[in-house]
């Protein structure tokens, strides 16, 4: 049984959930770049989590020519309490959406990809070849890029999920979202214990750097993030990132607190000491400067092998 949580000192380090505090705020984004993106994406046929999740990084990613496809639609067949996507029935895939995106690679020269999806619960095997399909297309247009993936949990349906992995995308994502006591709030349609076995099989297979995430400021406690990290950390995680909850709308969960700065960077030091490289911060979201992420990764799977591989060398370039 999980031990009961507790509020520690380091509570008091976060805000007040009535008004969004000075380090919540962003710039306006470029208004030129954003057209650009979105006629590229027009054009293509092609949805972002960017646009669809209502991403606060939206416009410095769209300045840098980067974007995080989000593919099988824009509409999910679950309702999440926190989640700005679109929920209902989801369209027939589109066939041609795994082309238009290595198209779309190409043409802004990414060298790191990032493909996330809706939950697809509609299809038997949860969309599960759609991502096959398109890892093999961005691989067969370009094939320099690395790829990281962040699926849902094809319902723990292992070998739907092993599809996946077989693939040996350089990332695999799965995010747990928050603490395990606020599924039923956060996250109804999700099993806690699910989505921890989809993060021990890809730790099993070992195809891919295995990645997880979750917000806070849900109401959870400080106690709750450093068993959670702790979890993840005895089971082979590697990286973790971990944001700030910002409602999407008034329909969605409220914000329960602001967490300040510095409780960030706490997060950040108990997850160095299990060996995790967490990436914490207000607004730090799951493929926010993903390819920098798998860099500093492999630098540090490097440094303790006492040399660094050649992908890692042709990264750091």
């Amino acid at each position: 049984m999980r031990p009961k949580s507790t509020r520690r000192p380091e509570a008091s380090l976060e805000g007040v959930a009535t008004r969004k505090p000075p380090w919540l705020k962003k710039r306006l984004p470029d208004a030129e770049a954003m057209r650009k993106m979105g006629a590229l994406l027009r054009e293509r046929r092609l949805h972002t989590v960017c646009e669809s999740a209502f991403c606060p990084n939206q416009g410095e990613c769209f300045g840098r020519g980067v974007a995080t496809f989000l593919i099988m639609g824009d509409v999910c067949s679950r309702d999440c309490s926190f989640c700005a996507v679109a929920n209902g029935r989801p369209t027939p895939l589109d066939r041609s959406e795994p082309g238009h995106v290595a198209d779309a690679v190409a043409r802004l020269g990414l060298r790191h990809v990032v493909v996330t999806s809706v939950t697809r619960d509609d299809l038997p095997d949860g969309g599960a070849g759609h991502y096959v399909e398109t890892i093999r297309a961005v691989r067969g247009r370009v094939a320099e890029a690395t790829i990281e993936v962040l699926t849902p949990d094809f319902q723990g349906d292992v070998q739907c999920l092993d599809r996946v992995l077989d693939e040996a995308p350089e990332v695999f994502n799965h995010n747990l979202e928050t603490v395990p006591r606020l599924y039923d709030t956060v996250r109804p349609q999700g099993v806690f214990e699910r989505s921890m076995l989809v993060l021990r099989r890809a730790v099993e297979r070992r195809t891919s750097l295995v990645k997880t995430g979750w917000m806070v400021g849900l109401g959870e406690d400080v106690e709750e993030v450093r068993h959670l990290l702790e979890a993840v950390a005895d089971m082979g995680v590697d990286v973790v990132t971990i944001g700030q909850y910002l409602r999407p709308s008034a329909k969605h969960i409220r914000v329960s607190e602001y967490v300040h700065p510095r409780l960030f960077e706490r997060y950040k030091e108990w997850g160095a000491a299990l060996g995790l490289q967490v990436h914490a911060a207000p607004f730090v979201r799951s493929s926010f400067q993903a390819g920098e992420s798998l860099t500093q990764a492999r630098l540090r799977r490097g440094s303790r092998n006492g040399s660094l591989d050649s992908q890692t060398a042709i990264e750091i370039e």
